[in-house]
């Protein structure tokens, strides 16, 4: 509030926040067919005009909302010395700091992808950017390899990518994030027998004798 009690003004980068904010709010919400320009100035306390300025066309403003949520959340990539630590502490990451984000975009984006044509897929590249980035799964194998925790490097993205994969699916089929047990699942049952990790059959061993019967 200024001297005279009025609200202030908001400008640049507070007032494009602000936008950002209150359309992703209307998405989550209301889903694609509630994502108006009226909808989302009157949840900011604005006008049509003001949003129009900044982004002419309602994708315009879908991805400009989606791309803010998605870079806001950063995953870390942990660097415990094991491999199997490493995948686990980044799904769990995912697990927490993405699972909304990725139900709203399989959940309430489904005309958005009749309408354009597009996919999933084809989003999550928009979003990421034209920068090729080395995924964070491909950084824990590198590193595995080079301490000799793995043989070699799998060639294949598929193979080395599985993971994040697998839990994507999990979020997908359940719309909620995964459990604990799934995300265990994956790197212990599925993932490191693939690489051929060492070790990973005596700890399938040990995980079947310590599961009650």
């Amino acid at each position: 509030m200024n001297l005279q009690g009025a609200p202030t003004r908001r400008r640049g980068r507070e007032l494009e926040d602000a936008l950002l904010d209150a359309a992703w709010e209307v998405l989550v919400h209301d889903g694609y067919p509630g994502f108006t320009y009226e909808a989302i100035a009157a949840r900011a306390g604005t006008s049509r005009p003001v949003l129009y300025r900044r982004w002419a066309r309602r994708e315009d403003l879908l991805l400009a909302t989606l791309r803010k949520y998605w870079w806001s959340r950063p995953l870390e990539i942990p660097d415990t010395g094991r491999l199997r630590e490493d995948a686990l502490g980044f799904l769990r990451s995912a697990n927490e700091s993405r699972a909304q984000l990725m139900t709203v975009i399989s959940a309430q984006l489904m005309e958005y992808f009749r309408d354009t044509g597009s996919s999933f897929g084809e989003l999550r590249e928009i979003l990421r950017g034209d920068a090729k980035r080395v995924s964070g799964l491909r950084m824990m194998v590198r590193r595995a390899v080079e301490r000799g925790e793995l043989a070699a490097e799998p060639a294949s993205d598929r193979v080395v990518d599985l993971p994040f994969d697998l839990f994507r699916h999990e979020m997908l089929m359940t719309m909620k994030p995964a459990t604990d047990a799934a995300l265990v699942a994956i790197v212990d049952e599925v993932w490191l027998p693939l690489l051929h990790a060492p070790g990973v059959s005596s700890l399938a061993k040990q995980r079947e004798t310590s599961e009650p019967t």
